[in-house]
């Protein structure tokens, strides 16, 4: 994931423009940048990487050096941003959220069109820059933003900075959330809402799928009517946003919460402690203990004060590393414990290995692990999620393979009252050194995010969306 911050006041607004970027740095990404257009000046942007500092210590000392009443922030998982130009279309800067998974078909048809792509980075195209092409193509910002939707495949929001205001744009399907602030003299753009309330900003309205907003210190207007149709992303709920954010009206940890009564409600298992894997887990470890009467404590404890998030780092070694080494086990509240311990995921299965064995070091009589999505079978083909894995790096497939089976019977596999479904939880649950494992059903995490089934994108777990 990725995500961006745009505020258009009527008095300055880097600080709102620097603290609301700030606020997406739980996404976990690797670089970020700032735009602001300076009065008498134009356009004045600054980017840095993230993978060894966070995003305050990069651009605080910059602050003094930006000045204006509208400006855009991003924390961008790949690509360097924001990127400016100057096209027909007149100057503008531009930021998104995306994945491109079609970049390459979409490269060749820029390249024959006898324009050019920077290639700047280990000898890649920026993603960003390609969509800005695409809406050079067209003769205005709108008709250029419907002809990203039209040759996209994968996910794209964005926001376009002119003197004008920020345009503002939610991904065709609305995989990704674009939300608008409201304050006495200034309008924000955000993907996430946890950026709101300490920056002053109150929810105005939430972008539909494909909607297309011109945003200015007074208000906004609709460029673009949102679509029928949407593929949210469940996993926003599940483990992407923080706590306080909100999607399409519905809280986060308000969502955790119903997750984990779901489980408890279809658990039978007896136990002492319920627990959860911080950050994402403690929500869903609440609503099952709150279910279920089981007291709620830490057995870990997370140090953040020097360790990044585990997915920061370019090496799966280092990226391990940091997963264990910022939990820290008490061993006074694991000694002789029965436990559940609630996580929002389990992706390769290395981090839950270490806890597993954390939990045994340290005296604990029985481990329940609780997952609160599905297992996961699939690969993401519109975020970032689990681009960079092969499925058989996703611990559920490798316990597919174990049983022999192959991609034809993955249907089968996801279905939790079949046969084969039972036989790979449970070798999961064999690999990691678990008690017992259960995972969420999918119908009980569609009803307890609260939004019809085809509104959510829920591939990783059946395979089921669509470009």
């Amino acid at each position: 994931m990725s995500g961006f911050f745009g505020v258009v006041s009527k008095q300055d607004c880097v600080k709102d423009v620097f603290y609301g970027t700030d606020y997406h740095s739980h996404l976990g990404t690797k670089r970020a940048g700032l735009v602001f257009i300076v009065p008498e000046k134009g356009f004045r942007r600054s980017i840095h990487t993230l993978e060894n500092a966070y995003f305050r210590t990069k651009f605080e000392d910059e602050l003094k050096e930006f000045r204006g009443f509208s400006g855009m922030g991003i924390i961008s998982d790949t690509d360097p941003q924001p990127l400016l130009f100057n096209s027909h279309l007149g100057r503008f800067a531009i930021v998104t959220v995306s994945r491109l998974v079609n970049i390459d078909e979409l490269e060749a048809r820029i390249l024959g069109r006898k324009m050019h792509l920077t290639e700047n980075f280990q000898g890649n195209i920026n993603p960003t820059e390609v969509v800005a092409n695409l809406i050079c193509e067209k003769d205005n910002f709108v008709d250029g933003i419907e002809n990203v939707y039209e040759n996209v495949k994968g996910s794209c929001s964005l926001m376009i900075l002119t003197e004008e205001g920020i345009l503002a744009a939610r991904d065709k399907l609305g995989r990704t959330p674009v939300v608008i602030g409201k304050k006495d003299g200034s309008m924000a753009v955000a993907s996430e809402t946890c950026a709101f309330p300490n920056t002053g900003f109150e929810i105005e309205y939430y972008l539909g799928p494909g909607e297309i907003l011109h945003v200015n210190a007074d208000g906004f207007r609709q460029l673009r009517k949102p679509g029928d149709k949407m593929q949210v992303c469940s996993f926003l709920w599940v483990y992407y946003g923080y706590p306080p954010s909100y999607y399409e009206g519905i809280n986060v940890d308000e969502c955790r919460y119903r997750c984990g009564a779901c489980l408890a409600k279809r658990d039978n298992v007896e136990a002492d402690i319920v627990c959860g894997i911080p950050d994402s887990g403690v929500g869903h470890s609440i609503g099952y203990g709150n279910e279920k009467g089981i007291p709620t404590m830490r057995p870990y404890s997370k140090y953040t004060a020097t360790w990044p998030r585990s997915f920061l780092p370019s090496f799966q070694e280092q990226r391990d590393l940091v997963a264990r080494m910022k939990l820290i086990p008490n061993k006074a509240a694991i000694e002789g414990k029965k436990m559940v311990f609630l996580d929002d995921s389990i992706v390769r299965g290395t981090q839950l290995k270490d806890n597993t064995n954390d939990m045994r070091k340290n005296g604990a009589a029985e481990i329940h692990m609780r997952i609160a999505c599905p297992p996961l079978l699939y690969s993401c083909d519109f975020l970032n999620f689990t681009q960079s894995r092969s499925p058989m790096e996703l611990a559920a497939r490798r316990a597919v393979s174990e049983l022999g089976g192959t991609e034809k019977d993955l249907k089968e596999f996801s279905d939790p009252d079949n046969e084969k479904y039972r036989k790979m939880v449970a070798k999961i649950a064999e690999k990691l050194d678990l008690d017992s494992l259960l995972y969420q059903r999918l119908d009980d995490l569609v009803e307890a995010i609260g939004l019809p089934k085809e509104k959510l994108c829920t591939h990783c777990w059946d395979g089921s969306s669509y470009f």
